[in-house]
């Protein structure tokens, strides 16, 4: 018989902020979103800013915000290696919009490439943070 979980692992800097059992586990990886079910090919592979969605083994679903990292999935686990992650209902609006406002204005002046480079990596990551806030809007009415 197949076996209907995985273990998933999401851990950054700051320590574990989840480690569980689960259906199905979708990471923004650098080349679009993956979906990891149980007994998944082994990958290994680097993800951007985004959302890591957990189904949990009841039907609920978990929601996280990485800032890039990396990712290894094994048949029996996945682990993403953020380097930032948040909770969903722990992302702070106010600082993503106004981080999104300081690398606009940034990208709008005279800048060399490190300085547009940082910038345009500030405002994915703050768009990321922004598109997560409003699906979860979304789905709780």
């Amino acid at each position: 018989m197949a076996e209907s979980t995985i273990h998933c692992d999401i851990v950054s800097a700051e320590g574990e902020i989840f480690s569980g059992a689960a259906k199905m586990v979708f990471v923004p990886a650098a080349q679009g979103e993956l979906g990891i079910a149980p007994r998944h090919a082994p990958l290994l592979t680097m993800i951007k800013a985004g959302e890591v969605r957990v189904q949990t083994p009841d039907g609920d679903e978990q929601f996280f915000y990485v800032g890039g990292g990396a990712l290894e999935i094994q048949p029996k686990r996945v682990t993403v290696l953020a380097d930032t992650a948040l909770r969903a209902k722990d992302v702070d609006e106010a600082a993503a919009l106004a981080a999104k406002q300081r690398a606009e204005e940034i990208l709008a002046g005279k800048i060399d490439k490190l300085e547009q480079a940082e910038a345009l990596a500030e405002l994915a990551r703050a768009a990321a943070q922004l598109k997560l806030l409003q699906k979860l809007r979304k789905i709780r009415g």
